[in-house]
């Protein structure tokens, strides 16, 4: 969310901001912006003038009551009468204007960070750095034949229970997937200083909206169950949806909070192990076979929650906690600075890391951090008050993956696949898989 009175002190700032990502006509979307704010603070100010007057007349009643003036008396009360029906009316202009306000701020994305680079989309992010060395000998079979040939992944079968883009994993391969998500979990809790959380995997509408994904990006949500939005959940208007990413649920609880400055003296750090889910509405023809784009996947994530002095430093150590994963699975990847027009509707300033696949001969996205800033603070009223200081401030916030399970398996199982078709288990793997070396056809 943004801060209305940011935008009416500096303008331009707004218009340059969103134009470089992606905004049509922002000069027309900061006009309209600023209109509403106008009428609103308009019917704010003729709201309070007529209170005020109403309650100096409410008083002069009793006094001229008092004198046996009664004409003036009743002269009074006609005009009570109508600064009531003022009030009244400038109320609902303030709530019209209010709505129309909230709900424009509430569809425009993050402002981007200094640093992060101008450009359209991927083609224009930047590549900080590499590491590894990429496979490029060898058997590059896809993970999906490598999985099939196995015996060990199914998506026949998972396709007649669930539809497209699910799958059944079994056997060493489901057990290799578990191991995975339990690895990373370890390294982020007992090597890298991060809470573990087991959070709820359905919400309902203010935390979705709280950390961006609702009311813009519905379509690619699935919702619990379907019916009218109007209709209580345990007595609350709204929907409980499935959490596309435990950063709904970990950012989330410092919501409608105001913590005390010694709660944040260092960054709060929390990860969660969960299972994800996705409609994708807008990815149609991509990745439909195989483990890179499905409706259900498991996923470490990481958030933080912090001072907005810390957030920059803290955005690094971050994306340096999810490098982490892939240089203990002796993963090629690179790290790579996502341009504005590329970025997510909440971050600020965010790092991909891309890890090699040999069937693709390419990188793809495993992971992705973002500094968020205020942004998703703001909608979820999440304050800090440092010591001696009366004001309180929006905190910042951060997540990142650390890392995609279903994409770290495909990258395990193509970088250690073998000639004979079998795999072989990362070294650091091998004590989560009982001592097992080597995936074989069952």
């Amino acid at each position: 969310m943004h801060d209305i009175r940011a935008i009416r002190d500096n303008p331009d700032l707004y218009v340059a901001g969103w134009s470089s990502r992606g905004v049509d006509d922002a000069q027309s979307m900061v006009e309209s912006i600023l209109k509403l704010d106008e009428a609103l603070r308009a019917a704010q100010t003729k709201g309070q003038e007529a209170l005020a007057k109403r309650n100096a007349a409410s008083k002069a009643i009793g006094a001229a009551m008092g004198k046996k003036d009664m004409a003036e008396a009743d002269r009074l009360k006609a005009e009570v009468e109508t600064l009531k029906n003022d009030i009244a009316e400038a109320g609902e202009v303030e709530a019209a204007k209010g709505g129309e306000l909230r709900d424009l701020l509430a569809g425009l994305k993050n402002l981007a960070a200094n640093d992060v680079p101008d450009g359209a989309d991927e083609n224009d992010n930047v590549e900080v750095s590499k590491w590894g060395t990429p496979r490029t000998e060898g058997p590059a079979k896809d993970h999906a034949d490598l999985g099939e040939a196995l015996k060990m992944l199914d998506f026949e079968g998972a396709a007649k229970m669930s539809g497209s883009r699910f799958a059944v994993l079994k056997g060493q391969l489901a057990r290799m997937e578990r191991a995975i998500g339990q690895f990373m979990l370890d390294l982020q809790t007992d090597t890298h200083g991060y809470t573990e959380v087991n959070p709820p995997l359905l919400v309902k509408d203010p935390a979705m909206f709280g950390t961006g994904q609702l009311p813009k990006f519905k379509e690619d949500l699935f919702r619990a169950a379907d019916g009218d939005p109007s209709v209580p959940v345990d007595g609350e208007t709204g929907n409980r949806w499935l959490i596309p990413t435990a950063e709904v649920s970990l950012t989330n609880l410092v919501r409608e909070q105001i913590l005390p400055d010694e709660e944040v003296a260092q960054p709060i750090r929390m990860t969660a192990l969960t299972y994800c889910f996705r409609a994708e509405a807008g990815s149609a023809g991509r990745d439909t076979r195989g483990l890179i784009r499905q409706h259900q996947f498991q996923k470490v994530e990481m958030v933080s929650i912090c001072k907005p002095e810390d957030s920059e430093a803290e955005h690094e150590r971050m994306t340096g906690c999810a490098e982490a994963v892939l240089q203990a699975l002796e993963l090629p990847y690179r790290k790579v600075l996502l341009c504005k027009g590329d970025m997510g509707f909440s971050a600020t300033k965010t790092y991909d890391l891309e890890v090699w696949l040999p069937s693709q001969n390419t990188y793809r996205e495993i992971s992705s951090c973002s500094n968020c800033g205020d942004f998703q603070s703001r909608r979820m009223d999440a304050r800090f008050k440092r010591a001696g200081e009366k004001k309180t401030e929006f905190l910042h916030t951060l997540n990142g993956s650390g890392l995609a399970v279903g994409r770290t398996l495909v990258a395990v199982m193509e970088n250690y696949q073998r000639e004979d078709g079998s795999i072989a288990v990362p070294a650091v793997l091998q004590p989560y898989m009982g001592g097992l070396t080597a995936i074989n056809a069952a």
